[in-house]
């Protein structure tokens, strides 16, 4: 992304609208237990986001004015996402405050203690965090569209497409920012080799397992889902040096019971 491309992704930055939403139609349509779950999970990720900041703050990534700019519109609408979700969740009676962020636990402070190390010795060190945001936001971004396909919800599938189009552009920075960075002599085996080691969905270290679990098996348990991590996989094997990487498809292999179809058989 070059800095006429940021100077237009800045100039587009803004919280994601909410005052045109008709939010007094969203007790008239059921939002069920499983969907409530999911966008509790998914509330408390984006809010969470101030938290990473602070951590990607102590690496070299803010030292680069491109990257730096970016991170600053990035937490700026993963916050509000948060705030838009936890409006929907009110308006649907199913209030959820957020929780403090003051405490970290001991997987997120043995992270960041590595994310440091590693940033601190290894020039190349944004490529790994450019690799990683571009997984974890198309991730998200997917996760998204396959919430508003199996709530049926009118409401929040409109709630959902505007926070999905910021994830999209978000991804899209990441992307680029890893397809070039991945060029780089070392950079691509170091990378993958680390997120062949230590990738895991959003949410490792600050939700329960349980939950990831539960999440995972909601929204890519069944065919549909199945076929969704499929796509996510198949765009992060454009990466260099990522071309046979197993990810989301293969987490949800190793950790998730298969859904079975309405037919009794179970969904592949």
């Amino acid at each position: 992304m070059n800095v006429l491309d940021l100077d237009a992704y800045v100039g587009r930055s803004r919280a994601v609208r909410l005052d045109d939403l008709p939010w007094d139609e969203v007790a008239w349509h059921p939002v069920d237990t499983d969907t409530v779950r999911t966008l509790r999970y998914m509330q408390d990720i984006e809010s969470h986001t101030i938290v990473y900041e602070r951590e990607l703050a102590k690496t070299r990534a803010i030292d680069e004015p491109e990257v730096s700019t970016f991170l600053a519109c990035w937490l700026y609408e993963e916050t509000f996402h948060g705030h838009a979700l936890r409006r929907f969740l009110d308006a649907a009676g199913h209030p959820t405050p957020d929780r403090g962020r003051g405490k970290t636990s001991v997987v997120e402070r043995l992270e960041s203690a590595a994310m440091a190390m590693i940033a601190g010795v290894w020039p190349d060190f944004v490529a790994v965090h450019m690799t990683w945001g571009a997984i974890n936001e198309i991730t998200a971004l997917t996760a998204y569209q396959r919430l508003a396909e199996r709530a049926g919800h009118p409401v929040l599938a409109e709630l959902l497409a505007r926070i999905g189009r910021d994830e999209a552009r978000h991804f899209a920075f990441y992307f680029k920012q890893a397809e070039r960075r991945l060029g780089r002599p070392g950079a691509a085996r170091v990378t993958r080799f680390l997120v062949d080691r230590f990738w895991a969905p959003v949410g490792a270290g600050v939700r329960p397992f349980d939950d990831m679990r539960f999440i995972a098996r909601h929204l890519f348990g069944d065919a549909e889902g199945l076929a969704a991590a499929r796509r996510i996989d198949a765009t992060i094997r454009k990466l260099p040096g990522f071309a046979d990487v197993a990810l989301v498809e293969a987490w949800v292999a190793r950790h998730v019971e298969p859904v079975a179809s309405c037919t009794g058989r179970i969904a592949a």
